[in-house]
């Protein structure tokens, strides 16, 4: 026997004959494995895909609920132009019979617009009278005040509005003081 021959007899003894194998993991078992992996991934995928459908549902009602906000945003002007129209008429011009109808017009297109802001969900924030609240009011000045609290707003410089449940404005407000 020369030396390969030697070297292929140990290798072949070393190694296990094929029916001294080691016993391999039953077949049945490795598949019931795999198919519980494969259930899992399936759970775990129906419900991401459940998530995003939520996600998307939410998104859409939000779009449709506050589309208009850039647009409300800017009609916001209009009105408040519209309300200094008005305030800045004196008292005598309000009976002249020249100035009523100009008058009218200007508190019918007010009213109309207040009318539109309520169909879409705007709504005027509550000031006057009430605790400062940074969600919904924006102090500009303190005033000082021996009637009211502090904390308290005493002055509305510019009405704040709501659209559905966010804030579109902050009101502009003066809150009392001590003096």
């Amino acid at each position: 026997m020369n030396e390969e021959d030697a070297k292929i007899e140990e290798t072949e003894e070393g190694a296990p004959a094929p029916s001294e194998e080691a016993p391999q993991d039953d077949p049945f078992a490795t598949l019931e494995s795999e198919l519980a992996e494969v259930r899992q991934q399936v759970l775990y995928a129906q419900a991401e895909t459940q998530n995003v459908r939520r996600r998307l549902e939410q998104e859409k009602v939000n779009a449709a609920n506050y589309a208009a906000t850039a647009f409300a945003r800017e009609v916001l002007s209009v009105k408040d132009n519209l309300e200094r129209a008005l305030a800045a008429v004196p008292e005598d011009l309000r009976g002249d019979e020249r100035m009523k109808g100009l008058i009218a017009g200007i508190e019918a297109t007010g009213r109309e617009i207040d009318n539109v802001f309520q169909r879409h969900g705007i709504a005027r924030v509550e000031a006057l009278g009430q605790k400062l609240d940074p969600h919904f009011h924006q102090a500009m000045i303190e005033v000082p005040s021996d009637e009211a609290e502090p904390g308290t707003i005493v002055q509305e410089m510019q009405a704040g509005y709501t659209i559905k449940d966010r804030l579109l404005r902050p009101a502009l407000v003066g809150v009392a003081k001590k003096p």
